[in-house]
């Protein structure tokens, strides 16, 4: 093995073995353990946005692809191919919820929401929605999770949205989908202010 070169992961060396699969819909990522050949200076903002070394990554196709191939393990983020995995940096959730659509009301209520990448997820039992909340500020901060551990911050336009559509509920303010109640707040506290 000493007269190999080590593997230089690169964006445009990953998109091309994706391409290379001709993979229809999302790829098998949870079925890949390929070797860890480093971290890749590639971050996801809080906001969504992809940066390669320092810069925006202006294509969406291209966007859309890499968030095809994440895999979160241990908690931490890597894009995986059949024969490589990188490691990067997320510094929040590696998605962005930008829409949501309510059908129904009450427990018959569901919630649809749709990415800044275009996957698209009904609030229930497999895509549980959870609001986290500042220490400091009780700021909330809500998410839903879009498949295998990888969840969206859903943005604010949508979160005020799903406030108009909450009710109360065993002592919660709260949110209603396929039949599963999301707590957001407690009660008390809401009244309270």
């Amino acid at each position: 093995m000493s007269g190999q070169k080590p593997v230089t992961p690169s964006p445009e060396g990953i998109a091309d073995a994706m391409r290379a699969s001709k993979t229809r819909g999302l790829p098998p990522v949870h079925l890949w353990n390929p070797p860890f050949c480093g971290d890749l200076d590639m971050r996801i903002a809080r906001d969504g946005t992809w940066y390669y070394l320092g810069s925006p990554i202006g294509r969406p196709a291209l966007v859309k692809l890499f968030s095809s191939i994440l895999k979160k393990e241990n908690g931490k983020y890597f894009l995986v191919t059949p024969v490589e995995k990188v490691g990067i940096t997320v510094e929040d959730a590696p998605f962005v919820a930008v829409d949501v659509e309510a059908e129904g009301e009450g427990a018959a209520q569901t919630l649809r929401f749709t990415t800044h990448v275009g996957d698209e997820v009904t609030a229930g039992p497999d895509h549980p929605i959870r609001v986290e909340r500042d220490p400091k500020t009780a700021e909330p901060a809500p998410y839903v999770l879009i498949r295998a551990n990888l969840e969206a911050l859903i943005d604010r336009k949508s979160f005020y949205r799903l406030v108009d559509l909450g009710v109360h509920h065993d002592g919660w303010f709260g949110l209603w989908s396929s039949g599963v109640f999301y707590p957001v707040i407690p009660t008390a506290e809401l009244d309270a202010a």
